[in-house]
């Protein structure tokens, strides 16, 4: 649509970005949806719903509108059937995932080939945030260290899913519609930081480009292999680190221990497969590479609170 492009182009000028490299491609987006929330200074909101018809990468340089802030990206990847997953060294995966970056970071967008790509992104001012947070904010002190370049993935809960549909589909005639996204996107903020704060602990420590690309390597090959673990050297081998150091970058990023990661990514893996292909519990844990279905049980539970048949029971579609 004509109208969402040029919304984009003005988005974008406002941010201080230049889209002069990526005219051609922008005509490849084919917008479901387009919508740009100014609540600056302290916010800026963006809902974005669209698919490509070609696959290419936008180099987003730093953003300068906020002096210093942070870009939460609330993502929802729908692999569209038959096109396989989506692609780049930061592929989005296709679990509900929030990412979180310093403003000034640079990082690349990717849009891949018929792949529903929806988004809700936030730019929030660091100072707005620690006056949200309140006496909380050391707790979370890494997010608002600018000195260092961080960058963090961390699952949607079902909370902020919620939260997410809201914003994604409010009325355009609601008469308090600045008031309800402000609420909202916070309340999407007090979720997300809630979920951090249950984190395993590690150190946090600056990551470089390189260093970001690698563990998304490594997260990127284990959801590809659920249904077979990969033997600690071979994720050093491909990694190209040490162990040590790719355990403490994979944790700092993903909040969770490699391994601790592997067994979420195939609960979600069997939850979605239970719900939405009508498989047995005995073909989903052989499927996801279970031969002790007793365990895989225990797991299941440990993760949704419930054996794995009575949640497919109650969450049939």
């Amino acid at each position: 649509m004509f109208d969402e492009k040029g919304k984009m182009r003005r988005l974008a000028e406002k941010l201080g970005l230049s889209l002069a490299s990526i005219e051609e491609e922008i005509e490849l987006l084919h917008f479901n949806q387009l919508n740009i929330v100014d609540l600056m200074p302290e916010m800026l909101l963006m809902v974005r719903s669209l698919i490509a018809s070609r696959t290419f990468t936008y180099k987003r340089k730093p953003i300068g509108v906020i002096e210093e802030g942070l870009l939460i990206s609330f993502q929802n990847i729908f692999i569209t059937e038959g096109t396989g997953k989506a692609i780049g060294t930061r592929a989005l995966n296709n679990q509900p995932h929030v990412r979180i970056m310093p403003l000034h970071v640079e990082s690349d967008v990717v849009f891949p080939r018929d792949v529903h790509v929806q988004q809700i992104t936030i730019l929030v001012e660091l100072e707005y945030l620690k006056h949200f947070v309140g006496n909380d904010a050391d707790r979370l002190f890494y997010l608002f260290d600018v000195e260092k370049t961080f960058w963090i993935e961390e699952f949607m809960s079902p909370e902020m899913s919620d939260l997410v549909a809201q914003l994604a589909n409010l009325p355009t005639e609601n008469i308090l519609s600045q008031a309800f996204y402000r609420l909202k996107s916070l309340e999407l903020i007090y979720w997300l930081f809630s979920n951090l704060l249950k984190r395993e602990k590690t150190e946090h420590h600056h990551l470089s480009n390189a260093e970001i690309d690698t563990v998304y390597l490594v997260r990127n090959t284990i959801e590809s292999n659920l249904e077979k673990p990969l033997t600690k050297d071979e994720l050093v081998k491909l990694s190209g680190i040490n162990e040590l150091k790719l355990r403490r970058i994979f944790t700092q990023v993903f909040g969770k221990g490699i391994h601790e990661y592997y067994n979420h990514l195939r609960m979600q893996k069997a939850a979605s497969l239970l719900k939405q292909e009508a498989l047995s519990v005995s073909e989903v844990g052989y499927r996801l590479g279970f031969s002790n279905l007793s365990y895989f049980g225990r797991l299941f539970e440990k993760h949704f609170g419930l054996k794995p048949k009575k949640w497919s029971d109650k969450n049939k579609i």
